[in-house]
């Protein structure tokens, strides 16, 4: 696995992730939400220890489609088709209804291709970690355990995999 190549994509990516972020807040309502994506990032580059560079840039954008005014062509443009796949896998079709909205996404995200399966194996440990209750906490249990579904038999996935479940208690 490479070394992130082009550091000022990157970079620009941060950027580009906080400027389209900008107003929004954690549930505790104080946490800009742009640490949870740059956290999701670290997680999979220093816990998951994964460089690929898709994965670290879906990790930073991975929420731009579902929360902000962002939508596939923006990113597409900034940062290409194989980071912009990952952050589509990673995106939920708000137009459905619940039920019908996490069975499709978890087909959708089992496809997908494996940075895009590490990057929600990142989201859900972080939600986990900053959760703030035992109930908070059990829902994001229940989170992970369908990511490590979802994750498969992937050999780039199994170090991951193991952290989660370890994290999860499970």
């Amino acid at each position: 696995m490479g070394m992130i190549s082009d550091e000022r994509l990157w970079q620009r990516a941060v950027s580009f992730a906080a400027q389209r972020h900008q107003g929004q807040f954690r549930k505790d309502g104080k946490t800009p939400y742009f640490a949870h994506p740059v956290r999701v990032a670290l997680v999979v580059r220093h816990v998951f220890e994964v460089s690929d560079e898709t994965a670290l840039l879906a990790a930073l954008l991975h929420d731009l489609i579902e929360d902000t005014t962002t939508d596939y062509d923006d990113l597409i443009e900034h940062f290409g088709k194989e980071a912009t796949d990952a952050v589509a896998a990673l995106t939920k079709d708000a137009r459905m209804p619940e039920a019908e909205r996490e069975a499709a996404y978890d087909r959708q995200l089992s496809q997908a291709s494996w940075q895009a399966r590490l990057v929600k194996l990142a989201d859900v440990y972080d939600n986990y970690c900053d959760s703030r209750s035992d109930g908070e906490r059990q829902k994001f249990v229940e989170k992970a355990q369908r990511a490590i579904r979802c994750a498969g038999d992937s050999p780039e996935l199994q170090n991951a995999v193991k952290i989660v479940r370890d994290l999860i208690g499970g």
